[in-house]
C-alpha cells in the first residue's frame, strides 16, 4: 500500500528523544529545505529545553503531548528501545507518519500489529536500518558475485568500554536481548543471503551495576549465534560490549566457491585464484542524514525507501528465535518469511 504524500512542500517533524541519534536527526532536518523540526519531547525537562532551543523547536512536556499536536506530519522516535512499540502505536493511532530506530519492538509479536496498524491507517512506518547504506555493506553486496557461491560468513563486532556505562543500553529490560537491540548485526546478513532456516544462540552477561529506573545493568555482554540459511549458507554472528572485552573488532568475512571477502574496519580485500586485492569501502559518515533525506523525499514525492518494514520485522523474528534459543539451549527453527519479503533483496538495487 502506497503511503499518502504530505500536503504542501514541507514535512513538519516532531521528535521524541534528545540523545546522540536525535541530535544527528535534528542536524539533518536543519540542513533540509523540505522539512522542519517543530517540537521535541525528552526525558529530562532541562535537557529537552536546551535541545529544542538549539534547533529552534518547541520543547514539549512529554511524548504523549507531542503526539497530540495537530501541527505535525511525522514523528521520529529515537529513545530507549523498550518504548519504541508503545510510542509508535500511539503515533500511528493519531494518524502521524512514523520513523523509529531499530528495533521496532523488543519482540516480533509486539512488532507485527504495528505494521498492520500502519497499513490500516495508510501511514508510513519506517524502521531505520542505516547499516544497509554504509560502505561496508555496499562493498560486501557489490562484490559477492566475484566469489562464486557463498557458503560461509562470519560477522563480529566487539566494543570494549572501560568502565562500562550504567546506561539503558546495558540494561536488558530497556535495550532488549543483545541481537534484538543490535538488530543490524542480523539484518546485514539477511539482506545479503536471504531467509534463515534455523538458529542456535548463546548469550553471556557479566558483572552488574545499578542502572536507570532502579534496574540492574550488566557490565559486559557477549552474544553469539550460528545461523543456517535456507540456501545452506552457514553464518556466525558475534556481538559484544563492555569492560571484560579487550580488543575492538568490526569484521565481516564471506567465503565462496571462487574466493573470499574480508571487510575489517574501514578496509576491505577480495581474495581469489588471482591473489588478494584491496576493495574500495565507502564512508560510514552521514548515514542518518541520508536516511532522513530519503524519508522526506518519500513523504513528498512517493520515492521508494531503501528498506521495508516487512524486512525489519522478518529480521526481528530471527532475533526473537535467537533469544528463545539462548534461553532454552536448543536450535530453533525459523518460519519462512511472508510476502512481500522480496522487498528485502531489492532494497539496494
Amino acid at each position: 500500500m502506497a503511503t499518502p504524500r504530505i500536503k504542501g512542500d514541507r514535512v513538519r517533524v516532531g521528535m521524541i528523544g534528545t540523545g546522540f541519534v536525535a541530535r544527528l536527526r535534528a542536524e539533518a532536518l536543519g540542513g533540509s529545505d523540505r522539512a522542519s523540526l517543530v517540537a521535541v519531547a525528552g526525558h529530562n525537562t532541562a535537557d529537552t529545553q536546551a535541545f529544542a532551543a538549539q534547533y529552534s523547536a518547541v520543547a514539549v512536556d512529554d511524548w504523549k503531548a507531542l503526539i497530540d499536536r495537530t501541527d505535525l506530519d511525522l514523528i521520529v522516535v529515537c529513545h530507549i528501545n523498550r518504548d519504541h512499540s508503545t510510542v509508535a502505536a500511539a503515533a500511528l493511532g493519531a494518524n502521524h507518519h512514523v520513523v523509529v530506530e531499530y528495533p521496532l519492538a523488543l519482540s516480533a509479536d509486539l512488532a507485527q500489529p504495528l505494521l498492520t496498524l500502519a497499513q490500516s491507517k495508510q501511514r508510513l512506518l519506517h524502521i531505520e536500518h542505516i547499516e544497509l547504506l554504509g560502505g561496508t555493506h555496499l562493498a560486501a553486496k557489490n562484490n559477492l558475485g566475484a566469489i562464486g557461491q557463498p557458503f560461509y560468513a562470519r560477522y563480529c563486532t566487539l566494543a570494549p568500554r572501560r568502565p562500562a556505562p550504567a546506561t539503558w543500553t546495558y540494561c536488558p529490560e530497556l535495550f532488549g536481548f543483545p541481537l534484538v537491540g543490535a538488530l543490524s548485526r542480523l539484518h546485514r546478513l539477511i539482506d545479503c543471503f536471504g531467509p534463515v532456516a534455523r538458529v542456535y544462540c548463546q548469550n553471556h552477561y557479566g558483572g552488574s551495576t545499578p542502572g536507570p529506573e532502579g534496574m540492574t545493568c550488566y557490565r559486559t555482554c557477549l552474544c553469539t549465534a550460528q545461523l543456517t540459511f535456507a540456501s545452506g549458507l552457514i553464518a556466525e554472528v558475534t556481538y559484544g560490549k563492555g569492560d571484560a572485552l579487550w580488543q575492538a573488532t568490526r569484521r565481516l568475512e564471506v567465503i565462496g566457491s571462487d574466493g573470499s571477502l574480508c571487510l575489517d574496519g574501514d578496509q576491505g580485500t577480495l581474495t581469489d585464484a588471482q591473489g588478494t586485492r584491496a576493495l574500495e569501502v565507502g564512508s560510514r559518515r552521514g548515514l542518518f542524514a541520508a536516511d532522513t533525506a530519503q524519508v522526506i523525499e518519500h513523504l513528498l514525492t512517493g520515492q521508494a525507501l531503501y528498506c521495508s518494514p516487512e524486512a525489519s520485522l522478518y529480521t526481528l523474528q530471527v532475533a526473537t528465535a535467537a533469544q528463545r534459543s539462548a534461553a532454552t539451549g536448543r536450535v530453533v527453527e525459523v518460519a519462512a518469511p511472508m510476502p512481500p519479503y522480496s522487498l528485502l533483496s531489492e532494497s539496494l538495487q
